[in-house]
């Protein structure tokens, strides 16, 4: 049950948003999920600082999970988002975080796993 969060500070337009979708659906395998669980949410046009300025292109994307996953695999799905978000939106790395949350308590379908 990953649930993958993106505050981002421009638009994104609705190609942009499938590119997003289709690539992060597969780079979620790196934390041992699938794309048959994903759920995204975009959050578009934030006001954003970073460094005391506001940028142009910074984006906050929150990773959370069902259970959880090792360091090693949350380093290379980092990355991997950089990578996505760089290629698709033109963010550098050095303007993305991201925050990764893992929790044993998961609900769904009116009851928890």
């Amino acid at each position: 049950m990953p649930y993958i969060n993106t505050k981002y500070s421009a638009s994104i337009t609705p190609e942009q948003e499938t590119a997003i979708k289709s690539a992060l659906g597969e780079a979620i395998a790196l934390v041992g999920k699938s794309e048959g669980w994903l759920m995204l949410g975009f959050e578009q046009n934030c006001s954003m600082y970073f460094k005391g300025e506001k940028s142009e292109k910074i984006a906050f994307v929150e990773v959370s999970l069902f259970g959880g996953a090792s360091s090693s695999s949350y380093s290379k799905l980092t990355g991997e988002i950089c990578r996505i978000y760089g290629e698709v939106l033109g963010i550098p790395a050095d303007k993305i975080y991201v925050k990764y949350s893992a929790t044993d308590d998961w609900g769904w379908n009116g009851r928890n796993f």
